[in-house]
């Protein structure tokens, strides 16, 4: 199942055209807020298909009956641009627990790149549902690398996979490689650069958000 945002018009496509302007994508603090906006945006969404039961709640002059969640929830993002579309979703699901991931590519002499993932941090995903929030689906190759690993340790109920833009290759690359994976896009684009950088796309989101690395 791939679910794409701005198949629908929405209020969604002001922030997804603030994300990509160049121009206002250098306000950083405004970056931020539309890459958490979008989080927040795609986390309701995705709180559609959730388990729900219903319980009793005591009002001041009554009982109510609300249909509430019962699905227990990982948030996972692979570090640094991840961290604020990460926190979109977590400030939708907010009991729900969180999984880091640090991983870069290396670059070969001939272009070409492996991903080498440092380090995972992440409570016990038995039986849990996860949701590995990763602000571009480029090639696909890091996120499906670490949900891989994460596969190897633990018997995960549920596997999403949200991103504010995906390219097509990337998102066939997981659905390859992750066929179980449920997959919620914002925006998808055709093409991608030599180096693996999706266009129009926005650019390099972690340095847009934190600031260029050196």
């Amino acid at each position: 199942m791939v679910f794409i945002l701005n198949q629908t018009n929405t209020i969604a496509n002001k922030f997804l055209a603030e994300l990509r302007d160049a121009g206002i994508q250098q306000d950083k603090a405004r970056f931020r807020t539309n890459l958490t906006r979008t989080g927040e945006i795609l986390a309701y969404e995705m709180s559609k298909g959730l388990k729900y039961e219903e319980f009793e709640i005591q009002t001041p002059l009554g009982l109510a009956s609300i249909n509430l969640p019962q699905h227990d929830l990982v948030l996972g993002t692979i570090l640094r641009a991840g961290l604020p579309f990460h926190q979109g979703f977590l400030n939708i699901f907010d009991d729900a627990a969180s999984l880091f991931a640090t991983a870069y590519r290396k670059v070969k002499k001939t272009g070409a790149f492996i991903i080498n993932i440092d380090h995972i941090s992440a409570p016990d995903l038995n039986d849990k549902t996860l949701i590995m929030c990763d602000t571009m689906l480029a090639t696909g190759q890091s996120i499906v690398q670490v949900c891989k690993e994460l596969i190897a340790q633990y018997d995960i109920k549920e596997l999403h996979i949200a991103a504010v833009i995906a390219s097509t290759e990337g998102i066939a690359h997981v659905r390859a490689n992750l066929p179980k994976a449920k997959l919620w896009i914002c925006a998808v684009d055709e093409e991608m650069t030599s180096k693996a950088y999706i266009v129009p796309g926005l650019g390099d989101a972690g340095d847009l958000a934190f600031g260029e690395k050196v």
